[in-house]
Formats: structure tokens, sequence, C-alpha cells
């Protein structure tokens, strides 16, 4: 049986959208890796160009070696933030999803309301900076965690509590029955089937924690506490702008995420739409 010949309209539609994916995300990357290739008097002029002389290699390494090779500690702390961050937000958001979910009464109820502000409202960012002065976390990277770990929390709580209304119950009381405790219930029966809500916080969450300008500028001033976005000073300042360094920073600040959503984006998709779709 032949199959039927796409309609002329819908082949339109996609061309089209693949059209503006192209201009919105391909054409700046494409600009940047250009920019970061061409040497400085090239760069200045910030053209849509090809460089005479191909130099993106000998930019990446004054990146690498530039202010005493802070770009080494910067990836370093940004690793290390995005790392412990992700995985107290992973562990502490799935278990308190887990108890709202089940738990259907006003404490519960107030819980979520208190969540749902901290998606809505802003940071204070000055009654926080005096918190961690007072318990002296200020200009540390565990107080930064803790901010993290604040900020991301709602987000991560709305996922897996979406996501386990398709538990059923029975898992829980057949654990119950088999002895199973409140940790041995959810860490052996409900935490492993959370893995592609898991997936969905990891990634967005990572990505949000390592492309943080803000809160590292805030609450974790210093030279020696720089994160890889801060690193984008040392290339551009009011007189004075090294753009072909400073695009070569962006394209090495950017890579890593950009990889990590590639390879994940289904399960995101995945981790986002199966509690809605099946609770």
């Amino acid at each position: 049986m032949s199959r039927r010949p796409r309609p002329v309209r819908e082949v339109g539609s996609g061309a089209i959208a693949l059209l503006i994916a192209g201009v919105v995300f391909v054409v700046p990357f494409a600009f940047m890796i250009l920019i970061a290739a061409k040497d400085r008097a090239e760069a200045s002029r910030l053209e849509f160009s090809a460089p005479d002389e191909w130099q993106l290699l000998e930019n990446l390494q004054a990146v690498l070696a530039s202010s005493n090779g802070v770009m080494v500690t910067a990836l370093r702390n940004s690793i290390v933030l995005t790392v412990a961050s992700v995985t107290l937000i992973v562990v502490l958001s799935s278990m308190v999803a887990f108890v709202l979910q089940r738990r259907r009464d006003r404490t519960g109820a107030a819980v979520g309301l208190l969540l749902l502000a901290g998606l809505i409202l802003p940071p204070a960012l000055v009654p926080t900076i005096f918190t961690l002065q007072v318990t002296g976390l200020f200009k540390t990277l565990l107080g930064l965690i803790l901010v993290e770990v604040v900020l991301l929390m709602p987000f991560a709580v709305l996922i897996f509590r979406t996501f386990m209304t398709a538990i059923p119950r029975e898992l829980d009381e057949a654990a119950i029955i088999d002895g199973a405790g409140p940790f041995s219930l959810f860490f052996r029966v409900i935490f492993p089937l959370l893995r592609p809500a898991m997936i969905t916080v990891i990634v967005v969450a990572s990505i949000a924690i390592y492309n943080d300008f803000v809160n590292p500028l805030y609450f974790l001033p210093g030279a020696g506490n720089a994160t890889v976005q801060l690193t984008l000073f040392d290339f551009q300042s009011q007189f004075n702008t090294r753009w072909n360094l400073l695009f070569a920073d962006v394209l090495f600040i950017t890579i890593p995420p950009m990889i990590m959503f590639i390879f994940f984006q289904r399960q995101i998709v995945s981790g986002m739409t199966t509690g809605a779709v099946k609770g």
C-alpha cells in the first residue's frame, strides 16, 4: 500500500519552522564562533564574516591562561557548585514532593502554597546576604550552594509532584505490608521510579546553576571565588574590550550545557509530561 504524500501546507509549515529555528539559534551561534576565531583587530569590527586567519584554538588557549589561570579555578568552582546543588535539589525535592503528593491535608496545602510563592516571588538580596553573614556563610561556596538549592527547589518539587501522580498508592501499601519503613519505602520503591523526572530536574537545574551570573556576583564575591560566568569581566571594560577572547570565553562556557541539553532533550519532555498525561 503506497504512502500518501504529505500535504504541501504541512511541508511548508515544517520548512518555515526550521528556518525560524535556524535564524534564532544557529545564526547567533555561528556569529559567536566566527568572532571567537578572529584576531583582536578584526573581531572589534563585529562583522558576520569568516576570519582572514582562523585563531579559534589560540583564543581558547588564551582564555584558559588569562588572569593566572582563573578560568580553571572558575570551572572547578562551577562544577562543584553545580554537582552539589543539583544533588541536594534532587534528593530533598523528591522527598518533599512525595510527602505532599501522598498527604492531602491543610498542612500539605499550606506548604504547596509556599512553594508556589517561591516560584513567583523574586529573591530578597539584602536579607539573604544578611542571613549568610550572620551564619558565616557569606563569600563561601557552601552558602551559594544553599541559595541555589532554595531558589530551584520549588520548580523541582513541582516536577516531582506532578510525576508522582502516575505512581499508584498500592506500591506504598505493598511495601509497608512487607515491613518497609518511611525511608526504605521512599529510597527503595519510589525513588528508582522517578528517573524521567529526575533527569528533567538534573538537566534543567544544572544548566540554570552553571549559567547563573547574578547569584555568584552577589553571594560569592572575590577573585578566588569566581565562577565561569564571572570570567566574562576579564575581557571587557568600559573602554577596552577584547571581543575575540570574550566570544571565545562565551563559546567555552556554552558548549557543556548545550551538549547536555541535546542528549537529554527527550527525557526532559518525558519528565514534564508523564505525570500530567497519566495522572
